[in-house]
């Protein structure tokens, strides 16, 4: 039998149209939804089938409030319907390893590994972000987890073999709060044939981008408005190292990445 291709645009609409919510209502997610949202996480692609990664609901109001402060002074991580860490996890397929008398660690603690678990992890949320947009929810992802990730993962009770990879936020947005779309880099910037091309064959492409961004930054609905281009933005949150207290942590947690 052929295979027949099925064709949705609406749902191209519905991913193309993405943007970050930071202001949510106190609506919660009817379980209905949640579950289909869930759903298409399980989904997810994953290397080998291995499924390397968890997902923490943080329910606790208390413990919303903790990661707050945690997170880097987010309050949406304690108004929005759901908070979810993801967690890259080898920590399962370690435990059964064990079960059966095999050990895992070497082949644990290798970079390969923790890759794969970071990937898997990252899939998974992705999936959940555009189940939850199509069903009109808003999202954003929070990097603000590896802030204080050992605190964090304290807070969780993270076992080894585990670590937080980032949270998102989930809920039902302030539709005047909704940001609008930002512009991305153009496909000649990121997308290329057979080999990577040399950054000066590239940097129109990028200087254009700038003045596009630009003039998003001078505009935009939401947030403060900046008179830099996109560049200069980067370069002023990548020029000084962060989080430099994550690669002890790593190792504590079972990852010396080998």
């Amino acid at each position: 039998m052929m295979y027949q291709r099925r064709r949705n645009t609406d749902f191209i609409d519905s991913i193309t149209s993405h943007r970050s919510v930071r202001k949510f209502t106190d609506e919660k997610i009817p379980s209905e939804d949640l579950e289909k949202i869930l759903s298409a996480t399980r989904t997810s692609s994953s290397s080998s089938h291995g499924q390397a990664y968890s997902i923490v609901n943080v329910s606790s109001p208390e413990k919303r409030e903790l990661l707050v402060d945690l997170v880097g002074n987010q309050p949406h991580v304690a108004i929005s319907s759901h908070f979810f860490v993801f967690c890259a996890d080898l920590h399962r397929i370690n435990a059964l390893g064990k079960r059966e008398g095999i050990d895992m660690k070497t082949s644990m603690e290798t970079t390969e590994m923790f890759i794969v678990a970071t990937v898997d992890a990252a899939l998974a949320a992705q999936n959940t972000a555009i189940a939850a947009e199509a069903l009109g929810y808003g999202i954003v992802y929070t990097g603000g987890i590896r802030n204080n990730i050992e605190k964090v993962s304290n807070l969780l009770h993270l076992p080894e073999l585990t670590y937080p990879v980032f949270g998102m936020c989930i809920g039902v947005p302030i539709e005047e709060e909704v940001a609008d779309v930002k512009p991305r880099l153009p496909f000649e910037a990121i997308y290329f044939d057979d080999e990577y091309p040399t950054f000066e064959k590239v940097e129109n492409y990028l200087n254009e981008y700038d003045l596009e961004m630009k003039e998003h930054y001078e505009n935009r609905l939401t947030g403060k408005r900046l008179n830099k281009t996109w560049s200069q933005v980067m370069i002023d949150k990548r020029k000084e190292p962060r989080r430099l207290d994550i690669k002890d942590y790593l190792k504590k947690q079972g990852f010396p990445l080998l």
